[in-house]
């Protein structure tokens, strides 16, 4: 390959990696599963807030696990990218993301799932994002969902701590009862220890009053990608 050749792939990569779209265009693994390899999985821990190279958080890293290469990973890629479009098309106030084999969704308090202040109930507007979301989730059966909930530094951070949990495990609680399997779930909660925003500012603690929601492959839809890929070759 020549030295133009090497620059043209060189700033085909840099462009994919550094372009910052919506959903599928965030990181479509249909065109880079075949070759990211299975060390994958820091950049979901740390768009969620689990920081998955420190060791910490070992449950997060379970759920969140590798990224799979070779044909497989294009595999799951395709069906990824199919359930993160329907997403955004459902709720198009959230934060859609494609990230490594999963999909990242981000609520605050303007983007269709939020709580009143102090508060942690599912209000009615909340209802009708998550009823939208359960039913997406309804169609893609064999994938895990971990709920994360934040909140912004206001107050002592042992109550902060203690809200985010109970916020947390309310998303989870009210897609569980959409007749979503339980096992699906895992939810965790960081209070105020994992700020994407600047907490000085009011635009800011209203970002970091988010629930994060990460949708990855579970085993059933890893293996079967793997059969695909073993058939095919």
């Amino acid at each position: 390959m020549n030295y133009k050749s090497n620059l043209a792939v060189t700033l085909s990569l840099l462009l994919v990696l550094m372009t910052s779209c919506k959903a599928v265009d965030n990181a479509n693994n249909k065109q880079k599963g075949g070759v990211i390899g299975a060390a994958g999985g820091a950049i979901l821990g740390a768009i969620i807030g689990n920081n998955v190279g420190s060791g910490n958080n070992s449950e997060l890293g379970a759920v969140i696990g590798g990224v799979v290469g070779g044909t497989a990973g294009v595999l799951i890629g395709k069906k990824m990218d199919k359930q993160a479009q329907e997403i955004e098309q459902e709720i198009p106030g959230a934060v859609v993301e494609r990230v490594d084999d999963g999909i990242v969704v981000t609520f605050d308090e303007k983007s269709g799932v939020y709580f009143d202040t102090e508060k942690y109930n599912i209000n009615a507007k909340s209802q009708e994002t998550l009823n939208k979301l359960a039913g997406v989730f309804a169609e893609y059966p064999d994938t895990n969902i971990l709920v994360v909930g934040h909140t912004d530094s206001s107050g002592p951070a042992s109550y902060n701590m203690t809200l985010s949990k109970n916020r947390a495990e309310a998303v989870t609680n009210y897609l569980r009862g959409k007749g979503l399997a339980s096992s699906r779930f895992t939810t965790h909660w960081f209070g105020e220890e994992q700020p994407k925003y600047d907490n000085n500012t009011a635009e800011g603690r209203s970002k970091n009053r988010r629930v994060n929601i990460a949708i990855v492959p579970n085993e059933d839809m890893i293996e079967e990608a793997q059969r695909e890929s073993n058939s095919s070759q």
